[in-house]
């Protein structure tokens, strides 16, 4: 076979073996690509409800709640919250020129006292002020508290607002241990990436039921758990339940009820070390 000839084949088998390596290694490329996200992908909806709530708890001040005296104002009164292991003590106190209320719940339930002196309650209304002091504390410290017995946790979805990706976590309570408004439903939207609640919403059912759409602002850290205030959302249809309120909230089918801002927050960690 002529020279040119021999070697003008060998080149354009070289060529196709060349062309053909750099095909093949695109394709590796691409299935690698493929993989690593189908793996991405994989660990994201592998994700539980508990553990979504794990990391926002951690992320919010984890075990610096525990062991913790947590302060507050909020509008006229001022708000102690007492936490030592699987103890609590939820204080109100209200005090003004003629009188000085303080209503302290405890697991045992609520004493009030009046001027210092103990005031005797029937159940019922005892009860009513029980619910009323848990209701601010508990918001106070969301999400601190959603891995208490009682609690139970779904994940139901994920949503896209405001440009940031969040999950669709529902809470809801046992009868026994979830106290009066155990058949209330929350919802929390837990930022993917900060895994913060930027937003939560629930029904309930005293005083002829609703639904309330909160959002966080105000986000400050106070010896390392965060605090946030929230504009406290009702649907302008009354017929609409707590799955459809980020839908209306994203086409403004909310309108602002009130602002919920705690003032003076103080903390002290160190009370039981």
């Amino acid at each position: 076979m002529d020279n040119k000839v021999f070697l003008s084949v060998k080149n354009g088998s070289f060529l196709r073996t060349v062309y053909k390596t750099i095909q093949m290694n695109r394709i590796y490329s691409l299935l690698l690509i493929m993989i690593a996200l189908a793996c991405k992908q994989e660990v994201k909806k592998e994700m539980t409800a508990q553990e979504i709530i794990d990391k926002s708890i951690e992320a919010c001040g984890g075990q610096l709640f525990q062991n913790s005296v947590l302060e507050f104002d909020f509008r006229d009164r001022h708000y102690i919250s007492e936490l030592k292991g699987k103890k609590k003590t939820l204080t109100r106190i209200l005090k003004n020129d003629t009188v000085h209320l303080k209503d302290v719940r405890t697991s045992q339930g609520l004493l009030r006292f009046r001027n210092d002196t103990l005031v005797t309650l029937n159940d019922s209304l005892a009860n009513v002020y029980a619910n009323s002091v848990n209701s601010v504390h508990y918001f106070s410290k969301l999400p601190y508290g959603l891995n208490d017995p009682a609690v139970q946790k779904e994940l139901i979805g994920e949503i896209e607002m405001n440009d940031q990706q969040y999950y669709k976590v529902k809470v809801t309570f046992d009868q026994q241990g979830g106290g009066d408004d155990f058949d209330d439903t929350y919802i929390y939207w837990i930022n993917q990436e900060t895994f913060k609640p930027d937003y939560l919403g629930y029904s309930f059912h005293v005083n002829g039921g609703g639904t309330r759409f909160r959002v966080a602002f105000n986000e400050r850290t106070v010896k390392g758990i965060r605090f946030v205030d929230y504009e406290n959302l009702k649907p302008k249809d009354t017929t609409a339940t707590i799955f459809s309120a980020d839908s209306l909230y994203l086409n403004g089918g909310l309108e602002l009820l009130s602002k919920i801002e705690l003032e003076n927050i103080s903390v002290n960690l160190d009370n039981y070390n």
